[in-house]
């Protein structure tokens, strides 16, 4: 199909087809001049397309070529009659061929008997094999091409799209009337099956257009999409090209630009992959992005990397062609399948109504002469929560008029008014900004926004690009309202239920991602977006304050609660006093937790759960005791002893087995653990006494706590490799440690906690997994002589394509008597092991380590100390230390 006015003319100077006759006349073989020409034709397209070349020109002129070779191969073969066709279909058959694309062909017969034929097909299509082409073929009769296309939608899809390459044209058009909608597959009923085909691929791609690594045919916005319409068009109206569409009225000509730009755009990506892994590659893989931008022109900037330019216009392209493709197959519905239905109609007011549940304008004017309606409807879909949607006719109207959405727009006092209307509106105001976002609305009257539309960050960790991770997050703090948030987020669905103003909430979260990409910090820059909108729109200083407070500090909580000691009184205090109220604290919390599952699924986890909560809790507990009259650790440590003393009491643990043991723990040790563990760990020492092997006690969160992790406690004799041997043993057995405080006792006894979660992000449960567990680590760790090498697998494909450079920052902290250790380093398997040899190697003793994830890179906070327990001030030890960290982890 032919899209945008182009005309494809075969440029005959590519290869000469009477000098490949005459070569091919003085061949004792034919396949070598036949090898000869696909090669030296590919080689001349790719060379065009090096040069910039119209991709048009390129992808039809292909299938042209190959069209002549395969006539020609044609003739070479004897036929008995001309009851035999060969004709193109699928891709082939619109004249469309990549480097590597499916040579569909389609031996048509018209007669069912085929014993005349075998030997010619049999050698004809052996002949293609043995010159190269990578063929994809099927015999059938007539009779076979309507049986089995009635069949099987995927069948006819296929026999649609046929072109003849040699034999009678009279067969293919016999075909074609056999296949027409007249005999089989009604416009209406191909429609709703190739609709739900499209909506069981969509749902394979998560019904998103924002993928790391998205497929260019199959994920939405992709080649299938565009392809969809041109199915559906051919079956309704019989049209062999898109612009009948257009001239029927279903498209117009800017809709018709976006698909053939779009197009061209997907064209040449395709072009590109095939070409550069010498395969019908689809998938847009991180081994292939950053050399595809180079080749398109892209160079990296200050702001934005060279490959990150080249994905936002993907993402452009493809947000367009799958709005664009939800708007027509609307209409499509509108007219095919529901266009004799006796729809009802609803009259909202004197501009909207409602037809068949969907909303629709009054009068096709009313978007030129009421430039504020275009706000209104989604107002009112924020009130009507009834309707289903917007009628593919107003969609329409609704993108050729966006464009009046301006400065002096967004000035007008009217228009503010109704955005902040739909923001304080009572319903599932994240659904109107999704909406708003489709259709091109939402960028344009928030230009900070659309700023962002399509901008993506290249790495694993933010696995959405910003506008679509934006509106996830405005998504689930939806969620959060609903009865079923109370099972998977507990607090956070308290808390919505709590907060004074939502609205406040859907501003900070439109905003607190919109300063990247523009150099800075984001958050300041989104900050001062923040603040500017809400003086715009009038709303009171005090809500102003606390928005811009929350976009500027959206990133403390996390980071504080993966990066900082939350057991330390002094962290926690820290945090309050930067947090200063409980509304600022809920807020805060929960725009946390909806960010953590907005930005990439894989890191939220009953660990990071826990964390928040607890650090929700401290805080709050901290606050309400008032920032003047902060906790003593004295107190602190003698409220715990004695809670602890009295439970281990209940049970009748001997009084002065208890002071022996906690005699030998240090202060710093009741600070770290709650009563309840302190109470876990002291029987099990007890009772593990006269054992000469390790102790290892493992608790698992019970079947009904969705929050924590698995605690795994090591009692051993403290040797220098104890921390790396117990890292290299935890990946041995599949474990990630996301927390470790490590503590010895004034008899070199460790006290060692780790949190543990499978590779799937869950805690361990299973007794008899647990018990594993157990064994392996007592096993690996009972001779410090025969601990272990560092634990070596095979990186995983993705990590292999993105350049982390490793970060070691350095830096004390004098309320521990400690110094603290920041390490960002490329992710990879025996990471934590080979922390632990180079601290052993140091001389460096460590007390605890924060330890995450993000993608392709970690983020570890180790707090060490020398040997002697002091920290780690001597410049010329950090140098050492850095460097050999960097030294090991950055290659």
């Amino acid at each position: 199909m032919l899209l945008h006015h182009y005309r494809f003319e075969p440029d005959t100077t590519l290869f000469d087809l009477e000098l490949f006759r005459s070569e091919l006349s003085g061949s004792r073989s034919p396949i070598a001049p036949f090898k000869a020409a696909l090669r030296d034709i590919q080689a001349r397209l790719d060379e065009r397309f090096r040069a910039g070349a119209d991709i048009r020109d390129l992808v039809r002129g292909r299938a042209w070529y190959l069209d002549q070779l395969l006539a020609i191969a044609w003739e070479k073969h004897d036929w008995p009659d001309d009851g035999v066709a060969l004709v193109a279909v699928g891709g082939y058959g619109r004249g469309e061929l990549h480097p590597h694309s499916d040579i569909d062909l389609l031996l048509l017969l018209e007669h069912d008997d085929d014993t005349a034929y075998r030997e010619p097909l049999t050698a004809f299509i052996t002949f293609l094999w043995d010159i190269g082409l990578e063929i994809g073929h099927s015999v059938r009769s007539l009779n076979d091409c309507e049986r089995e296309a009635d069949a099987d939608v995927t069948v006819i899809t296929n026999l649609l799209e046929s072109r003849l390459i040699a034999g009678p044209e009279r067969l293919r058009e016999a075909m074609r009337e056999r296949l027409s909608a007249d005999h089989i597959w009604p416009a209406d009923r191909f429609f709703e099956a190739k609709w739900q085909e499209q909506i069981a691929r969509h749902y394979r791609y998560n019904n998103s257009e924002y993928h790391l690594e998205p497929n260019l045919k199959s994920s939405p916005g992709g080649l299938r999409d565009i392809q969809m319409i041109g199915w559906v068009a051919k079956r309704h109206f019989g049209t062999e090209q898109y612009t009948d569409i257009v001239a029927n009225g279903f498209m117009n000509d800017a809709e018709l630009r976006i698909l053939s730009q779009g197009q061209a755009f997907l064209w040449q990506v395709r072009y590109a992959l095939h070409m550069l892994t010498d395969r019908a590659e689809d998938r847009l893989l991180f081994d292939h992005q950053r050399t595809i931008a180079e080749m398109f022109g892209f160079r990296d900037t200050p702001e934005r990397l060279a490959v990150e330019q080249f994905m936002k216009r993907y993402y452009r392209h493809v947000t367009a062609l799958a709005g664009l493709n939800d708007m027509l197959l609307q209409h499509f519905d509108e007219v095919i399948l529901r266009g004799k239905e006796a729809l009802e109609t609803v009259k909202l007011n004197e501009r909207f109504e409602t037809k068949g549940g969907y909303i629709q304008v009054r009068s096709r004017n009313l978007f030129s002469e009421r430039p504020a309606a275009m706000l209104e409807l989604f107002l009112l879909m924020a009130k009507h929560p009834d309707i289903e949607g917007v009628r593919a006719d107003t969609i329409r109207l609704i993108r050729d008029h966006r464009h009046q959405i301006d400065d002096h727009y967004r000035d007008d006092p009217r228009h503010q008014r109704l955005f902040m209307a739909i923001l304080r509106a009572p319903g599932n105001v994240p659904r109107q900004l999704r909406r708003m976002n489709r259709y091109g609305i939402l960028g344009k009257y928030l230009p900070e926004f659309g700023r962002a539309v399509g901008l993506m960050q290249h790495d694993l960790f933010h696995i959405y690009t910003v506008d679509a991770h934006t509106l996830r997050l405005l998504k689930f703090l939806h969620g959060f309202r609903k009865p079923e948030a109370k099972d998977d987020f507990p607090v956070a669905a308290a808390l919505m239920q709590q907060l004074p103003k939502l609205d406040l909430l859907w501003i900070t979260g439109l905003f607190h991602d919109v300063g990247k990409g523009r150099g800075g910090d984001h958050s300041e820059i989104g900050a001062r977006d923040v603040e500017h909108f809400c003086q715009r729109h009038h709303v009171p200083t005090h809500d102003t304050k606390l928005v811009s407070w929350l976009v500027e500090h959206h990133l403390l909580m996390s980071m504080t609660a993966q990066k900082r000691d939350i057991t330390d009184p002094d962290v926690i205090r820290e945090f309050a006093t930067e947090v200063r109220t409980e509304t600022r604290l809920d807020y805060l919390y929960v725009l946390t937790v909806a960010d953590i599952n907005a930005t990439n699924p894989t890191l939220w986890n009953g660990w990071r759960a826990s964390l928040l909560r607890q650090l929700h809790s401290e805080t709050k507990r901290a606050l309400r005791r008032g920032l003047k009259n902060p906790p003593d650790r004295d107190d602190w440590v003698r409220e715990t002893r004695l809670e602890a003393r009295s439970l281990l009491q209940t049970i009748g643990v001997d009084e002065a087995e208890i002071d022996q043991l906690w005699e030998s723990l240090g202060e710093d040790y009741f600070l770290q653990y709650a009563p309840s563990e302190i109470v876990w760990q002291t029987q099990g020492i007890l009772a593990h006494q006269p054992s000469l092997l390790p102790l290892v006690l493992i608790s698992a969160p019970t079947a009904d706590m969705s929050e924590g992790g698995t605690k795994v406690f090591i009692h051993t004799r403290s040797v220098d490799d104890l921390f790396a041997a117990t890292a290299a043993a935890m990946e041995q057995l599949g474990l990630s440690i996301h927390d470790a405080r490590i503590a010895t006792s004034n008899n070199d006894w460790t006290l060692n906690t780790f949190i543990v979660l499978d590779n799937q992000g869950q805690p361990i449960r299973d007794p008899a997994r647990i018990e594993e567990m157990r064994q392996h680590l007592v096993e690996e760790l009972d001779d410090p002589d025969d601990y272990p090498d560092i634990v070596t697998r095979h990186t995983p494909r993705q990590l292999k394509h993105f350049r982390v450079a490793t970060e070691v920052l350095i830096e004390q902290d004098p309320a521990n008597d400690r110094t603290l250790l920041e390490l960002s380093a490329p992710d990879r398997p025996g990471l934590l092991a080979r922390v632990g040899r180079i601290f052993m190697e140091q001389d460096i003793a460590l007390s605890a380590a924060k330890i995450a994830t993000l993608g392709e890179r970690v983020e570890d906070v180790f707090f060490i100390t020398t040997k002697a327990g002091e920290p780690l001030t001597d410049p010329d030890r950090q140098q050492q230390l850095r460097e050999r960290l960097i030294e090991v982890l950055g290659v």
